[in-house]
């Protein structure tokens, strides 16, 4: 399914929407109408919408899809470098790899490059364990770090730690 095809169908449905009302229009000016103000009204709105799908239909509005990659939730933003997702308990470091990926393509956005810093997005990935009745910790799994200043950044950053994998093993557990 291709979405911009889709803009496109809805962009001629809401023309040809836009020129039936502003036919009505015209008919209400010459036949006096009481209501033909708000014909005008009807027809610039329909104008704009029409000009925005248009505008949507012509804009990629694609989303890459990193095969392996499991759902994560974002649990902190600050808008600008640094971000940190959550992961259920059972990832495994492949699919965190995957998942990291897709979060950084997710995330990416030149809206971030205003806050300063280094230029760069940190990703952090974290689980929460439960080494007893009672205790909650939170368990960070890797990062990834990309530039802001490149939508495609062959110099990703990727790193899985490993030893808190054997952690996170030893809370499965129990």
């Amino acid at each position: 399914m291709d979405i911009q095809l889709d803009f496109l169908r809805y962009t001629q449905w809401s023309g040809i929407a836009t020129l039936v009302f502003a036919a009505i229009a015209i008919l209400g000016f010459v036949l006096k109408w009481g209501i033909r103000f708000r014909l005008v009204g009807t027809t610039g709105f329909m104008l704009v919408v029409t000009a925005g799908l248009f505008a949507l239909s012509l804009a990629p509005l694609k989303r890459t899809e990193i095969p392996g990659a499991i759902h994560y939730s974002r649990i902190y933003d600050n808008g600008a470098t640094q971000v940190v997702i959550a992961l259920p308990q059972t990832v495994t470091p492949v699919e965190l790899d995957a998942t990291l990926r897709q979060a950084a393509s997710d995330l990416y956005s030149y809206g971030r490059l205003g806050a300063g810093g280094n230029g760069n997005l940190t990703i952090r990935a974290r689980t929460v364990i439960h080494p007893e009745d009672g205790l909650s910790v939170p368990l960070f799994l890797g990062q990834v770090t990309r530039s802001l200043s490149s939508r495609e950044d062959a110099a990703m950053a990727i790193e899985i730690y490993q030893d808190k994998f054997a952690q996170l093993g030893n809370s499965r557990a129990s």
